[in-house]
């Protein structure tokens, strides 16, 4: 399909205009097919296998820090539920990048920023009793999620974000997880 999408326009054009026009055509075909598929994002479900010892694992993603009691009374209460027992808990906080910093490749202060915000989360669940792993993902939600699920076989996700008008990619990101997770989303809005 690729290569017919590449080869009519090609043959059409040498055909119509000679070989200058149909050397356009054909390098016209193959970027629109390129913006094509680099617009294409995968819609795959996310999530592996739940763990066959039946333990749990919790995977808090951050959009914010989680400072309110509020908050981290929701993510206590999540620990807690079940029958086996705690959760094991990791804290997934995404590095975001400015547009000149990720053309800069300018990791630094992004990280830190994240890292910042696992601190505050952690040190207030360690405060109501919670002992929490802590990791820094990539910079988009989505995509942290899917990339920490490949080491960590949580099988509940919470995703802690600001209100709609204040974190709008949060907004997108719970959309698309919920739409493509295979374990338990909830959602806390800080």
């Amino acid at each position: 399909m690729v290569v017919a999408a590449i080869a009519v326009p090609v043959i059409a054009g040498f055909y119509v205009g000679g070989p200058g026009f149909g050397l356009a055509v054909g390098a016209l075909a193959v970027g629109a097919l390129i913006f094509i598929a680099v617009r294409q994002a995968p819609r795959d479900e996310i999530g592996g296998e739940a763990p066959a010892d039946g333990s749990r694992h919790l995977l808090v993603v951050l959009s914010r820090s989680v400072e309110e009691q509020r908050a981290v009374d929701a993510i206590a209460a999540e620990v807690e539920k079940g029958q086996g027992g705690p959760a094991e808990v990791l804290v997934l906080s995404p590095a975001r990048l400015g547009f000149l910093d990720r053309w800069a490749s300018d990791l630094e202060g992004a990280r830190e920023e994240a890292q910042g915000r696992l601190v505050i989360t952690v040190a207030s669940l360690a405060k109501a009793g919670i002992a929490a792993e802590a990791r820094v993902g990539d910079e988009n939600l989505v995509q942290a999620v899917e990339d920490q699920l490949q080491s960590f076989p949580a099988t509940e996700v919470v995703l802690v974000t600001g209100s709609p008008a204040e974190d709008p990619a949060g907004e997108v990101a719970a959309a698309e997880l919920g739409a493509r997770l295979r374990t338990e989303l909830r959602r806390i809005v800080v």
